[in-house]
């Protein structure tokens, strides 16, 4: 028997939303629609693309599908189903009628049982439990997002995560289960970053291997902060006399509040560095704080004044001069 790509019948990949997967289908059911199609061979393959439809619209048929994919294809391209298989989708129980089933091939009702072939109750040995006897599958790997704010990714802490397993049963029926576990994030995530949990992830079969868990690390957008690979980048403003005098001023750290000299003479743009205050690790990064000069919104007569005694005694200077104007 020659096994189906569902996946590539409906032109989708392995990882395709199930919105992806029903505009695909709409989209190549109206281009093989008998009725309308020119297409060589079109009955069949519009037959062809409802049948993948059927499998991977479901989430419980789409996951025990993903599973024979890993075992059941061999290379020459054919399909052969394990030893005791029984679908736990449920169409060897009557999920269809004899008129349904003749629109699905052979393929199909091998995996998912029904009418011509006696479904996972007939004598072929594919009932009774046999698939979880006979056969040792590890799990599958599942993977999991983890929002985490800069703080938490820098400093560490302690999260839960929840996620979804499919669990076989004795008969090798799959069912969803939701799982939650308490995770220790090391210090020093960065965006993108996966953890990885040996053994965390759905159960094996027949005694197989469970999977693991993969976390992937997402940065929430920090009010203040920005990432710049090790280094953390702040924007601290400061009034025209603290960039013209120099001052100290106080400026936020994801460790904290310090206090930082303001140079004599500073512009807008000026980049001053805390070195070791960006994220940990071997070589950790720094702490960039970026100078802003702020203007006060209104000025009193008086500062006007000396605003204009402050422009006459320093009218050599141009600050447009590179600008060649």
């Amino acid at each position: 028997m020659d096994f189906k790509d569902y996946y590539a019948v409906l032109g989708v990949s392995e990882s395709a939303t199930p919105e992806e997967v029903k505009k695909a289908y709409r989209k190549l059911a109206r281009k093989y629609h008998p009725d309308v199609s020119k297409e060589d061979n079109a009955t069949d393959k519009f037959k062809d693309v409802g049948e993948a439809y059927e499998v991977l619209k479901d989430p419980e048929k789409r996951a025990e599908y993903d599973q024979l994919r890993k075992y059941g294809a061999r290379a020459d391209g054919s399909f052969q189903p394990p030893p005791g298989w029984q679908s736990a989708s449920g169409f060897g129980g009557g999920g269809y009628t004899e008129a349904d089933a003749r629109q699905f091939s052979d393929f199909f009702e091998e995996i998912f049982g029904g009418g011509r072939h006696g479904g996972a109750s007939s004598g072929g040995g594919f009932g009774g439990g046999g698939f979880r006897q006979n056969m040792r599958m590890r799990g599958e790997d599942v993977h999991a997002r983890l929002a985490l704010f800069l703080e938490e990714a820098m400093n560490g802490c302690e999260k839960q995560v929840s996620f979804t397993v499919h669990d076989a049963d004795a008969h090798g029926r799959l069912a969803p289960r939701q799982k939650t576990l308490k995770v220790k994030i090391p210090a020093g995530m960065h965006d993108g970053q996966h953890i990885r949990l040996k053994g965390q992830g759905a159960p094996g079969v027949g005694g197989g291997q469970p999977g693991d868990l993969f976390i992937e690390v997402e940065l929430a957008p920090h009010p203040h902060f920005t990432v710049e690979g090790h280094d953390v980048l702040v924007t601290v403003p400061i009034a025209p006399w603290e960039a013209a005098l120099g001052a100290t001023v106080t400026v936020p750290t994801a460790g904290g509040k310090v206090n930082v000299k303001v140079p004599k003479g500073s512009s807008s743009g000026r980049k001053l560095r805390l070195k070791g205050k960006g994220f940990p690790g071997k070589h950790p990064g720094d702490q960039i704080i970026v100078l802003q000069v702020a203007m006060p919104e209104q000025h009193s007569p008086e500062a006007e004044k000396l605003y204009e005694q402050l422009a006459e005694l320093e009218k050599n200077f141009n600050p447009r001069s590179k600008l060649h104007v």
